[in-house]
């Protein structure tokens, strides 16, 4: 089973989220080609160890996170709000 530890509600099991897909991905213009947004949504590189990953909490806050996530072994390295407006509040407030 995969903890999440969530940065706004703690740590929570993964059945509290929706795995939202590669973090690295760069998504084309909207008016882009067919081909581009096909090779953007379905050619993927399948990652063999640390993957950052977006994730959405569902079942909790709501928030759409960034999650660092070993593909082999399911181990969390890192958690934090994928808006990087909302993650420099959430740092800034802790000690």
């Amino acid at each position: 089973m995969i903890r999440i530890n969530c940065p706004f509600c703690g740590e929570r099991d993964h059945s509290e989220f929706a795995y939202g897909g590669d973090a690295s991905v760069q998504y084309p213009a909207l008016d882009a080609s067919v081909e581009e947004w096909h090779d953007a949504v379905f050619m993927r590189e399948n990652i063999r160890g640390n993957q950052f990953e977006t994730w959405h909490h569902v079942n909790g806050c709501r928030m759409w996170l960034v999650v660092e996530r070993d593909t082999v072994t399911h181990q969390i390295h890192s958690v934090k709000a994928a808006h990087d407006g909302i993650a420099r509040v959430i740092e800034e407030r802790q000690p």
